[in-house]
């Protein structure tokens, strides 16, 4: 395996013949620089996404200097662009064959017009879950069922944004991620308003989610592969993030949560079973 994950590290092929999910598109090689290859089906209109280049290697290129430059042997994320078909997106790593031992972004819009929102919005979340399950030579994403598909990526585009000096969109992805409220943990719930942006503004922007995945890849569990062997529940999620934001978080994860007792025990029993996660 490790050598098959080598040999595709090597240049980026001409042309990709999908093989996962539904997908039987042929692909073929729009642009490569050392921090991204772009692939496109054939209805992607040229015309539209001449910016693409530019902005995935950027932001790829500013997410291995942020999290981490050990997300496998290519140095490449692979962006693929649909047209009229797969609306939505998915995410591949470089530990699995459904996408050849690549990083992947995997997108599908009807047009790729920069000023439209989803163009370069999609992408960069679907990147996000690979700078979440791959980062600092592990595999999976132990935080996933506590913060779902959506909410580390609020925090991951909102970052990403104001980095590349898109302030535009980093306003208005703000305005919108304030307003956006869930039904998880709880009702009501506001993620981006409540949790992540006080942690952005107040705990040096992405670094504090560079230390969170830092600290995970340090001290949760995981095999010798590198693969997390299990999920966290709450009390290990808020001591990981309490570690990486160097204070005790437990006031504000109830405030922004809630906070019924089971989760009160899941703390102290993280705070014993991981105590090289200080705050």
């Amino acid at each position: 395996m490790e050598a098959e994950r080598e040999r595709q590290a090597g240049n980026p092929p001409d042309t990709w013949q999908e093989h996962w999910f539904d997908h039987r598109q042929l692909l073929r090689l729009y642009y490569s620089d050392g921090h991204c290859a772009i692939y496109l089906d054939a209805d992607v209109r040229q015309a539209q996404i001449r910016w693409l280049p530019g902005y995935i290697s950027q932001v790829w290129e500013y997410s291995k200097a942020t999290y981490g430059n050990a997300f496998g042997p290519d140095p490449r994320i692979y962006s693929i662009h649909h047209a009229g078909r797969h609306g939505g997106g998915h995410a591949g790593y470089y530990v699995s064959p459904v996408h050849d031992y690549r990083n992947v972004s995997d997108c599908g819009l009807d047009t790729w017009r920069e000023g439209d929102a989803l163009a370069p919005e999609l992408p960069a979340h679907e990147i996000g879950h690979t700078v979440e399950s791959a980062n600092n030579g592990t595999h999976g994403s132990p935080a996933y069922e506590i913060w779902g598909d959506s909410k580390w990526a609020e925090f991951y585009i909102y970052d990403l944004y104001t980095a590349l000096g898109m302030h535009r969109a980093a306003r208005r992805v703000h305005r919108q991620f304030t307003g956006n409220a869930d039904d998880f943990p709880q009702p009501g719930t506001r993620w981006f308003r409540d949790w992540f942006y006080p942690l952005w503004r107040d705990c040096g922007q992405a670094a504090v989610m560079a230390r969170f995945f830092g600290q995970l890849a340090m001290h949760f569990p995981r095999d010798q592969d590198g693969t997390y062997t299990r999920r966290m529940n709450w009390g290990e999620y808020v001591h990981f993030t309490s570690g990486a934001a160097a204070a005790d978080l437990g006031g504000q994860a109830a405030r922004a949560f809630g906070w019924p007792r089971e989760r009160a025990a899941q703390l102290e029993r993280a705070r014993e079973q991981f105590p090289g996660v200080t705050y």
